[in-house]
């Protein structure tokens, strides 16, 4: 695999090839898309399954905290190697070789003899997620130069969709197969077809752009030439914020109505879908990060998780307010929170570091993301169900508003901003 040169490529939009640039958008991305909804699929399935998993190998609540999110450690650091990688080699073969990794490491949970080795399982599924991730950021960030946030959004909603679908799929799946190990089977299966669709379906005139035509004649000096700096780090610990908010909420939600609520599974699956039906509002929360202040739009999610878990945690105990208080979760912290973090993080570097800027966002978001299982079980055993929801859910999210107050869209790569004289 090698880098494509900047001077050689450009989105596909040259005299006469309209026609062609709209179909590769238009199976191209719609295939990515569809690798997305997969890769959220794909993760969503374990965490209705876990108290059938836990019984069987007599897992400790911490040890199921670990195994529900801990894998998303392995997201968090191929993400930043997947974003430095996408910056030099063949984003496609990036993205095929990742969906592979994370259905190997998806086949290999329904294999795993104890907790060890289905931690290295789940390291690896989350590592495959986390490359396969920053890859297709990368490619929505260059290929929708001015309108990433939007097109970010689409993604944001192939992602909820397979949030939504995942938990359904999955329990019909385990009561035609009888047994807990039949989705983690047939989501590996699809998995290698999906690889297979985006090698013969997926133009690198699509993954391998780096901007908008004329971009290279562009002066973004009123952006850090560093990857590293004082906007980059501001979002950061917002994304680590968030991170910790939303898999804090997703991996033990399920084991929360359960034994807390005393939901049945199915009950618990569908409120855990209607996260993920609410993670679809990634469309129109993309659509605003493309016209308003981002900082305003991420304070406001993260308000408004805080405000939803709260009422979760604290007051309400009925199925149909937990459906409703579900999707509205997953409005605020995954289609406002996870569009805009990632945007935001592309748009305070500059055009050429665009991976650098993806893989920024999965190693904060997802380190976050990693512990967040365990430090919820952990609060659980010291402080109870409602004490881990207010400590992680509803407070915590104060300091990610407070991280916002460092950033400056001056210094950014955005529509609604002049740069700084």
């Amino acid at each position: 695999m090698t880098s494509v040169p900047q001077q050689q490529v450009e989105t596909g939009n040259t005299p006469g090839s309209s026609g062609s640039t709209r179909r590769v958008v238009v199976v191209g991305f719609g295939v990515l898309c569809l690798s997305y909804m997969l890769n959220a699929m794909d993760r969503q399935i374990f965490y209705p399954l876990l108290p059938d998993i836990s019984g069987e190998f007599g897992f400790s609540l911490e040890q199921g905290g670990t195994l529900a999110t801990g894998f998303t450690l392995g997201l968090a650091a191929a993400g930043l190697l997947g974003g430095f990688l996408v910056d030099r080699l063949s984003r496609r073969n990036i993205l095929v070789i990742a969906v592979l990794m994370y259905s190997a490491g998806t086949v290999g949970v329904p294999l795993a003899g104890g907790f060890v080795d289905m931690s290295a399982y789940r390291l690896l599924s989350g590592i495959g997620e986390g490359i396969h991730a920053a890859a297709l950021y990368a490619v929505v960030g260059a290929f929708f130069f001015h309108r990433r946030a939007v097109a970010a959004g689409v993604v944001g909603v192939s992602f909820g969709l397979g949030i939504f679908l995942g938990p359904l799929v999955g329990t019909q799946i385990v009561s035609a197969w009888g047994d807990w190990r039949g989705p983690f089977y047939v989501f590996a299966a699809i998995g290698v077809v999906m690889s297979l669709l985006i090698v013969v379906s997926v133009s690198k005139r699509l993954t391998e752009a780096v901007g908008t035509p004329g971009a290279a004649s562009q002066s973004y000096d009123h952006v850090p030439a560093n990857p590293l700096n004082r906007n980059t780090v501001g979002l950061g610990v917002a994304c680590v914020v968030s991170g910790l908010v939303f898999y804090g909420f997703l991996g033990l939600y399920p084991t929360f109505l359960a034994k807390e609520l005393g939901f049945s599974a199915g009950e618990a699956a569908f409120a855990l879908s209607m996260a993920g039906f609410g993670a679809m509002m990634a469309l129109p929360a993309g659509w605003l990060g493309d016209r308003y202040d981002q900082r305003m739009l991420l304070a406001v999610g993260f308000a408004g998780a805080a405000g939803c878990t709260f009422l979760a945690y604290q007051v309400v105990t009925s199925p149909a307010a937990h459906y409703v208080l579900a999707f509205l979760i997953g409005t605020f912290a995954s289609g406002v929170l996870f569009t805009n973090c990632t945007t935001a993080m592309q748009r305070a570097v500059r055009p050429e570091h665009v991976g650098r800027g993806a893989g920024m966002f999965m190693l904060t978001y997802y380190v976050g993301a990693a512990f967040s299982g365990l430090i919820f079980a952990w609060l659980v055993g010291r402080l109870g169900w409602q004490g881990a929801g207010l400590w992680q859910l509803t407070l915590l999210p104060v300091l990610g508003i407070a991280a916002l107050s460092v950033v400056r869209t001056s210094r950014m790569l955005v529509p609604y901003a002049s740069p700084k004289k």
